[in-house]
């Protein structure tokens, strides 16, 4: 990495506004929907991996499920930074039953591992 690109790296990082900055710049296009911008910002810069006392590792992978009206530009955000991201994965609810996706957690009570069950 050459001087000029480390130079404007410490710059943004000095902008006290970077994060609303970096925020609008995902889909300019679509108006508004801060907040969804900005929690798919932290979904692309994804979570730390955190290694607990006893050796177990809890993985800093983010997903995120967005819900709410049609033809708000939910699909359109989700399929923009699935293409930018190296890991993103977009996928739809089509297929499911009517009433949706659903998910349960359960603990196995012979081994104690917790399953996810997708329905």
């Amino acid at each position: 990495m050459n001087q000029s690109s480390i130079k404007n790296i410490e710059s943004y990082a000095a902008d006290p506004k970077i994060y609303e900055k970096l925020a609008k710049s995902i889909c300019p296009e679509i108006y508004g929907m801060e907040e969804v911008k900005k929690a798919l910002l932290l979904l692309m810069v994804g979570g730390s991996t955190v290694t607990m006392s006893d050796g177990m590792k809890i993985r800093g992978d983010l997903n995120i499920a967005l819900i709410g009206d049609p033809g708000v530009a939910k699909s359109q955000l989700l399929k923009h930074i699935a293409h930018i991201t190296p890991r993103g994965i977009y996928t739809t609810g089509k297929g499911s039953s009517g009433a949706g996706l659903t998910a349960a957690v359960m603990r196995d009570q012979f081994t104690s591992k917790t399953n996810y069950q997708f329905f």
